[in-house]
């Protein structure tokens, strides 16, 4: 797996240890028992034998965002960019709203319709999100020659991401994601610490926290970004990190 993260990191041009910083993370806060990836694979097909669908009462995601109100999104040029629209629309214009009759409820996008399994959201070695994945599709498609993942497919997204030969490549579009946000959007290069990049792969939505990044430090110039208590850990113990890839 060490090698893998190696090879994985040098095609996303990023440092191995933010690959490393996200996963020991996320199994130290997020997730109670670290399975061996021989678990993930077998549970992943398992999942792609079910006949699952993102859904909210009944109607598909991929049929959901095809209403008028998703015009602008879907001219969006690369999935990051379309599904991150699709959030935006959700949360003004359906979360907590009645449309059309029918009631919406007041949770986030992923939360509405990307838990078929009815039990936690994120999935495999990197914890991943459904919606996660989509949003990634692109890069790791065109870096890794990885097959594109449809939302029409729920069972065969999940199967990709419970593999942990696939699932890494998606953290480390995550986390390339992450640091091309912050340079292009607030001129900032978090490329160095796996502690901020470790914070953004935790929380998500690493466009929108740049740009209220940015808004800060227009009053206040020498604001940096800040960990939470996730990439506190890694930053405190980024020397056992590196040691474990050697």
């Amino acid at each position: 797996m060490i090698r893998n993260i190696k090879q994985v990191a040098a095609l996303y041009n990023i440092d191995p240890v933010h690959i490393l910083g996200a996963i020991v993370g996320e199994h130290t806060y997020n997730y109670d028992s670290l399975d061996s990836a021989q678990g993930y694979y077998m549970k992943a097909l398992q999942y792609a034998r079910i006949r699952i669908s993102f859904q909210y009462e009944g109607e598909e995601v991929w049929s959901f965002v095809k209403r008028p109100q998703f015009n602008k999104c879907r001219q969006e040029e690369t999935s990051n960019s379309r599904w991150r629209c699709y959030e935006l629309v959700w949360n003004t214009r359906f979360m907590g709203k009645t449309v059309g009759g029918t009631r919406y409820p007041h949770e986030p996008f992923h939360r509405a319709f990307f838990r078929p399994m009815y039990a936690g959201q994120s999935f495999g070695l990197g914890q991943i999100t459904p919606l996660t994945a989509l949003k990634m599709n692109d890069m790791v498609s065109s870096i890794s020659g990885l097959p594109k993942l449809s939302s029409k497919d729920a069972s065969g997204l999940y199967k990709t991401v419970m593999d942990p030969n696939k699932s890494i490549h998606y953290t480390a579009a995550v986390l390339r994601d992450a640091i091309n946000a912050y340079k292009q959007v607030a001129n900032v290069d978090i490329s160095r610490n796996p502690g901020i990049t470790s914070t953004l792969y935790n929380l998500g939505n690493p466009w929108e926290r740049a740009i209220s990044y940015r808004n800060k430090r227009r009053t206040r110039p020498s604001h940096l970004p800040r960990e939470n208590y996730y990439g506190w850990l890694i930053n405190e113990r980024i020397d056992e990190l590196r040691a474990v890839l050697q």
